[in-house]
């Protein structure tokens, strides 16, 4: 696996959304390959995906982005909602007059890809849902946590949280250079970044409506996952029609814990007929 945070300054691109929101997004690949649009975790920036750009590009052209209040994307007012992060994703298409792709989104950007699946189909291709969610109530725990970003002096307490979610004890205790980039994607982010975009994670609920969800679905899944729980996986899995279930032994993020078996299963997934 390569991750090269000096990449995240090179080859960058915008656009400016309807609600006046400039958006960064980076193309990777030949133009005449299928899309594979990369949606990340909160707290971080599309350079969670550096890993895997060498492996998805022998085969897609590579699209990622900063959601709104991360990377180099403008940081408008919270509260957010899916329903305003998908329409981000909506509109970067259309900027980019591209009609159909396939989408990973891992955590946060599974919540997105859900919310794509069910509104906007015609757009999905296939889809991987990663390590996420269509419902992390209940809704109080949620109020706490944006107050208390919001107000916070500084993002080291909630970015050491972070890394403890999403990596296991042993990549830690190693002081990993992998574990420290994603330390500093954390404190890079903005507070009302992280704040306006748990206040969409507060109001999710698609439990039900992800039944819609059309497109042929693989649904990854962390056994060690404290964040979005195994069991999160397998309901999703068993909602959405026909999805495919994996799980992986591991926390949060599989691509940077296991790039290989992640990669493998993402474009086996994806190259099958």
């Amino acid at each position: 696996m390569t991750f090269n945070e000096t990449n995240r300054t090179n080859g960058l691109s915008f656009f400016t959304t309807g609600d006046g929101v400039r958006i960064a997004y980076r193309v990777d690949g030949a133009a005449d390959k299928p899309v594979l649009m990369l949606a990340n975790s909160i707290a971080t920036s599309m350079n969670m995906w550096e890993g895997q750009i060498e492996a998805f590009g022998e085969h897609f052209r590579v699209l990622r982005y900063d959601y709104r209040g991360h990377g180099d994307s403008d940081t408008p007012a919270g509260p957010y909602s899916f329903d305003r992060l998908g329409r981000d994703v909506i509109e970067l298409l259309d900027s980019l007059r591209i009609d159909r792709v396939h989408f990973l989104g891992l955590s946060l950007g599974g919540a997105v890809g859900q919310w794509l699946g069910i509104h906007a189909p015609e757009r999905i291709s296939r889809l991987i849902l990663s390590n996420t969610s269509s419902y992390l109530g209940p809704a109080e725990q949620w109020d706490g946590l944006i107050a208390s970003v919001l107000q916070a002096e500084n993002l080291n307490g909630f970015a050491d949280t972070f890394i403890k979610n999403w990596f296991p004890s042993n990549m830690i205790d190693s002081k990993s250079g992998i574990v420290a980039a994603f330390h500093r994607m954390v404190l890079a982010t903005r507070a009302e970044g992280i704040g306006g975009s748990w206040a969409a994670i507060r109001d999710m609920d698609m439990r039900r409506t992800a039944a819609l969800i059309s497109s042929p679905t693989l649904v990854i899944a962390g056994q060690n996952d404290t964040v979005t729980l195994p069991s999160h996986g397998e309901l999703l899995a068993e909602t959405v029609p026909h999805a495919r279930l994996l799980m992986l032994p591991a926390v949060h993020l599989p691509n940077v814990e296991f790039p290989d078996a992640f990669e493998s299963a993402v474009l086996d997934f994806l190259l099958s007929e």
